[in-house]
């Protein structure tokens, strides 16, 4: 069974794909002229066989549960900086909950590295056999994003209404499409192994250097844990980027940011097309930036001498996290360390231990 290195690859934390698209390209012009424009070109992923029951029958602004997904494939052109191959797994991984209403929204990142018991899934009419104490990204790996689906079910208890995946072109085609993104490195980075260089301070990054930032794991704070901070952040002010009225108010950039995802996405069957998109749009036209929010799942690691040392485990708080989702709750103080789309360096505090400017 393939095993994904610990610290190989790593991709891109496509946290609000979903949100971009649809919570994002709020005009109605904007909307039905790039989802036109793609209408068509979205891959339909496999049905979701589901574990899990849905507590009450799904209306058009109830809350909502979409499983983003981000490949670790280096197809494209310049994705391969880090001069590895991938090896089919979804490093990353965030589960994005939508409030009933649909004013509201946070995206719950799940590390790559944590263990757990992975069930048996079904792809293509086949069984794919689960594993005891399995790395997380392995479901994509052997499975697809249907087993990752059913393993987020089997391991959270939360029902997953759809899913999407989206490969690195499709994200340096969307940062491209809006003429860069602006972030803020406190410390100059100088990573030999992987070659990424950046000066520190605020600076605008162009569709090479993102992806870059956001796979940057070697030289800044926490390894995969700060990078996902860091990517959270990225994110937050790529949202805020495109809500912006340089963005809004011109046709030309949201017909690019839609065109940079055909063909990068793979989506659940009841997603795959403009007529899905443009309706859950129109249900998200009221969410607004600060109550985007981003968390990462509660884990700790496995100490040192230990079988397992080097994976991480979801910690006590981790069940509360998933009955906050099951029952549509806010974070509360799950939430205490959250990136908003609004406040995408988080608290002081966070912002300093996940190498992200204060």
């Amino acid at each position: 069974m393939p095993n994904p290195s610990r610290r190989g690859r790593s991709s891109v934390l496509i946290v609000i794909v979903i949100a971009e698209l649809v919570v994002a390209l709020v005009t109605a012009g904007g909307v039905v002229l790039a989802f036109r424009h793609i209408d068509g070109r979205i891959e339909a992923g496999e049905p979701i066989h589901h574990r899990v029951h849905r507590a009450a029958p799904s209306l058009p602004t109830s809350s909502l549960n979409i499983l983003l997904m981000g490949t670790d494939s280096r197809d494209c052109a310049g994705c391969g900086i880090d001069h590895e191959t991938g090896e089919g797994g979804s490093d990353t991984t965030i589960l994005l909950h939508i409030a009933d209403g649909r004013r509201s929204a946070y995206g719950i990142s799940i590390p790559r590295d944590t263990l757990v018991d992975r069930p048996d899934c079904t792809v293509n009419g086949k069984t794919v056999p689960g594993d005891h104490d399995a790395v997380w990204n392995v479901a994509y790996a052997v499975g697809g994003p249907e087993c990752t689906v059913e393993q987020v079910e089997a391991v959270t208890g939360i029902y997953v209404d759809s899913y999407l995946t989206v490969d690195f072109g499709g994200f340096k085609g969307m940062v491209d499409a809006i003429h860069g993104v602006e972030v803020c490195i406190p410390e100059p980075v100088d990573d030999p192994i992987a070659h990424i260089h950046f000066d520190a301070g605020v600076q605008t990054l162009d569709p090479d250097q993102a992806l870059q930032y956001v796979r940057e794991r070697h030289s800044t704070a926490n390894s995969d844990l700060g990078r996902m901070k860091r990517q959270q952040a990225f994110i937050a002010s790529m949202i805020g980027k495109v809500k912006s009225a340089g963005t809004l108010t011109r046709p030309d950039r949201l017909f690019r940011f839609a065109s940079a995802l055909a063909g990068s996405i793979q989506t659940s069957p009841d997603l795959a097309g403009a007529g899905p998109l443009v309706r859950l749009a129109s249900s998200l036209r009221h969410a607004d930036l600060q109550h985007i929010k981003f968390v990462t799942a509660p884990t700790v690691d496995f100490p040192v001498g230990d079988p397992n040392w080097g994976r991480l485990k979801f910690t006590a708080e981790a069940p509360q996290l998933w009955q906050r989702v099951i029952h549509d709750a806010p974070l509360g103080e799950l939430g205490r360390s959250a990136i908003s789309a609004k406040n995408p360096k988080g608290s002081k505090a966070d912002a300093a231990s996940n190498g992200l400017c204060s």
